[in-house]
């Protein structure tokens, strides 16, 4: 099974007919279909690492200020509590909460949503342990290798920028510092850099900009982990708006 980074944006794209959600929806004809999904999405920080094993996932509207319509969204995939149990067996030397109560944050339903409207693939999420460095991350993620040839697809979704504090939805092209961060990310994954791109925080000022907090840019640090020696790379919806990049990331043979 191939592996997957999403450039996840605003909630709003659940709903909006646009580029990034047409993108999402060809990806998601073009993947094989998995047995289940393994998300580790931006929007689940915790303390020590979580894995949610719920038999039926809530749609969590985890945002405010948007219009009624977002709110109304439900996406009913199940749950997968054999699949958490896998996830916690392959992490081994790492204490893994199973979390029955944990449902799907709009990280993961906003996109899949699109890829898998019937929401009739199994979905879990994998936490963000907020307190380990990208190296940390990496490691724990190549452990999660067999999941792959056991046809669950690992989806990361954040955004490689991601500073809402600049976020201005009128302007016509993206700072310079945004556009340049997403290109030197992107030239990196091309050539199979990992390492140079764990510690994001030394990557100079334009790292300190478009990553100012990390939540955003680790679930990609989890699809790159996954990579195997020799498997092609293709990005999709790699544009940068204002101070978010919405690069997605398709690692392997589709």
């Amino acid at each position: 099974m191939p592996v997957l980074f999403v450039g996840h944006g605003s909630p709003m794209n659940a709903i909006e007919d646009n580029p990034w959600r047409r993108g999402w929806q060809a990806v998601g004809r073009r993947l094989p279909r998995p047995k289940a999904i393994l998300c580790v999405s931006a929007h689940w920080e915790t303390e020590g690492v979580y894995v949610g094993s719920g038999a039926q996932p809530d749609t969590l509207h985890d945002f405010r200020g948007f219009p009624r319509a977002l709110f109304q969204v439900k996406y009913p995939a199940p749950g997968s509590p054999e699949l958490a149990h896998r996830v916690a067996e392959l992490l081994e030397g790492t204490r893994v909460h199973l979390d029955p109560q944990r449902g799907l944050d709009h990280g993961a339903w906003s996109v899949l949503s699109a890829m898998y409207p019937d929401a009739d693939v199994p979905v879990l999420q994998l936490s963000l342990h907020s307190l380990q460095p990208g190296a940390w991350h990496y490691d724990l993620a190549r452990q999660l290798q067999p999941l792959r040839d056991e046809g669950v697809l690992v989806m990361g979704s954040g955004n490689i920028v991601h500073n809402l504090r600049y976020w201005r939805p009128d302007m016509a092209e993206p700072y310079d510092w945004a556009a340049r961060f997403d290109e030197d990310i992107a030239e990196r994954i091309a050539e199979g850099h990992h390492e140079g791109m764990l510690g994001y925080e030394t990557l100079g000022p334009d790292a300190l900009l478009a990553i100012p907090t990390p939540e955003h840019y680790l679930p990609l640090v989890y699809v790159l982990a996954l990579q195997r020696e020799g498997e092609p790379v293709e990005f999709f919806n790699d544009q940068v708006s204002s101070s978010i990049s919405m690069r997605s990331v398709l690692i392997g043979n589709v």
